[in-house]
């Protein structure tokens, strides 16, 4: 396969920075909102500055430096820096539980841990593990208490001399540690090639220029952010934004002014909840205007109006605004479309470096689907239903991963003859294009062996103005819905504060009954609701913003 990027000999990372540098030396590149940015040329002296730090203290090709920080421009700097000679970076989701990370520095043998101020005290607790070293991101510099002095001292006599060698295109670049829904933390190997490549699938999708900026919200340390967040815009000379802050809606909003973004990345939940709570009470706070809004005409007027005023909102650019990491509400599509606003649905998985599908700007809108292949990639559905088409989804390219980090056995069995077998089901209709059932492991099959997708019915019962979650199981041979409520809502909604805890009970039991009896009259018999359970606490989620469904299945 071959893309449309010249200068680039072998698809490593290294020579795509290289390459940047040269292009674009005077341009931006990094800064947090409202701070001085880092320049192209700058980048790559502070990528040599920190490559010469690591050579000093010993790590060499092959050794595993550990990556813990929220998003900052010294992180793009530590990820080119290790993986330049041949390091493999290891990025570590800042959300992960203090023991997770504890085991991921371990298990990885990380030989050294690049890490924020912020994040410091769980690599304190960090005992047994193979660490030399701790460089503090912030400002890059040692931190003299963590440091192995006569390990370090021994070993950069017999280094000092030895040229860093560049790494091919097929040598491991990163080793992430994926937190799915299904419990099990794995180690996913990528290359230099299953990244690079993957960010280049991406030029048929949308075009990206020098004069691009990117705002970015989501953690690095995941594939999604890391590949199509940093690896592509730093391909094609944009430049790229941090919060310094957790994105609430009040912080989003003063960044979208201040940096008046073109492009962003964004999980589903992000803007289903500017959808929920910002634009829908507008069209169904009175009963003339819920006449209206269920009106197709009507209703497709103000979704256009309502998509100036988001384009306005997020700092009047915008056009290219990514959706990932999982499943998008129908109703909310169906509303970003009408708007006309300029989303792009993409689908993928950390073993896929990530992208496998997504959609193309300019092209056809289908709601519902996650678009055509990237560029390169080839997409087939395993064992068809001659009924329907549906199938799990395999795919094989160039950012398919290496494998699963010391298992092999299960690297077997998720990757055959050269295709990966995602785990997810869906189908393709006859324009080529992607469509997501929901998780094999997930499928819930009913008394007459029909395939529930509990993912779809969430996407239902999530849509209700009260509602902040849903997970759908099966109990006993019966379909139930655990439902985590907006209790602030709930309070304004029933004037609870008034009344007894009883009364405020039992109105919310009536309020979940309701919902009930309204989410079945838009399933099919065999997957209607039983019983709903309110979900007091919120669900823990992954990263992405999917609950972890393994935790609830008893």
């Amino acid at each position: 396969m071959t893309y449309p990027y010249e200068n680039i000999e072998t698809y490593t990372l290294p020579n795509l920075l290289k390459r940047s540098i040269e292009l674009y030396a005077s341009k931006k590149v990094l800064s947090k909102v409202d701070q001085e940015p880092m320049t192209y040329e700058q980048l790559g002296k502070n990528v040599e500055a920190l490559i010469k730090l690591l050579k000093q203290n010993g790590i060499r090709k092959g050794d595993k430096v550990a990556l813990l920080s929220e998003n900052m421009p010294n992180w793009a700097v530590a990820y080119f820096a290790v993986t330049y000679f041949g390091g493999i970076i290891v990025p570590i989701l800042p959300d992960f539980h203090p023991a997770d990370v504890q085991h991921i520095i371990r298990h990885s043998e990380a030989k050294a841990v690049l890490v924020s101020q912020k994040h410091l005290q769980t690599i304190e607790d960090l005992e047994d593990s193979n660490m030399k070293f701790v460089i503090k991101l912030d400002d890059l510099s040692m931190i003299d208490n963590f440091t192995n002095h006569s390990y370090i001292s021994k070993l950069t006599q017999r280094m000092a001399s030895k040229e860093l060698p560049k790494p091919n295109e097929d040598d491991m670049a990163a080793l992430l540690y994926t937190s799915g829904t299904t419990g099990h933390s794995k180690g996913v190997m990528l290359s230099h090639k299953n990244l690079v490549t993957n960010a280049m699938s991406a030029y048929k999708n949308v075009t990206t220029l020098p004069e691009d900026t990117f705002l970015s919200i989501l953690p690095l340390a995941h594939t999604f952010e890391c590949t199509v967040g940093m690896i592509l815009p730093i391909l094609h000379g944009a430049d790229i934004v941090y919060i310094d802050k957790t994105p609430t809606p009040n912080v989003l909003i003063k960044a979208f002014a201040s940096v008046k973004p073109t492009m962003m990345l964004s999980v589903p939940l992000i803007i289903e909840k500017i959808y929920k709570n910002k634009i829908l009470p507008k069209f169904t706070g009175s009963f003339v205007m819920r006449t209206l809004y269920a009106l197709p005409f009507i209703r497709k007027l103000l979704n256009k109006i309502a998509g100036k005023k988001l384009m306005e909102t997020f700092g009047g650019r915008i056009k290219f605004f990514g959706i990932g990491g999982a499943a998008l509400s129908p109703f909310v599509e169906k509303f970003l479309k009408e708007a006309e606003f300029p989303y792009i649905i993409g689908y993928g998985l950390t073993e896929t470096s990530p992208l496998i599908a997504g959609g193309r700007l300019g092209y056809p809108i289908k709601v519902g689907s996650t678009g055509l292949p990237m560029v390169g990639v080839e997409v087939q559905i395993k064992d068809p239903n001659p009924e329907n088409g549906e199938g799990e989804i395999i795919t094989k390219s160039p950012s398919v991963m290496m494998g699963y980090y010391k298992d092999e056995e299960q690297t077997k069995e998720v990757i055959k003859e050269g295709w990966f077998h995602t785990g997810d089901l869906g189908y393709i209709d006859d324009d080529g294009y992607l469509f997501i059932s929901g998780r094999s492991k997930n499928v819930i099959i009913g008394a007459g062996g029909e395939n529930i997708y509990p993912e779809q019915i969430e996407a239902i019962i999530n849509q209700k103005e009260a509602v902040l979650d849903a997970l759908v199981m099966e109990k006993e041979g019966k379909l139930i819905a655990r439902v985590h409520l907006d209790y602030d809502l709930i309070d304004k909604m029933f004037k609870a504060h008034n009344m007894p805890e009883n009364e405020v009970r039992q109105k919310i039991e009536d309020y979940l009954e309701s919902i009930r009896i309204e989410v079945n009259s838009q399933l099919a018999s065999f997957a209607k609701i039983q019983k709903f359970i309110e979900q007091i606490e919120p669900f823990v989620k992954t990263p992405t913003k999917k609950i972890k469904r393994y935790l609830y299945a008893d």
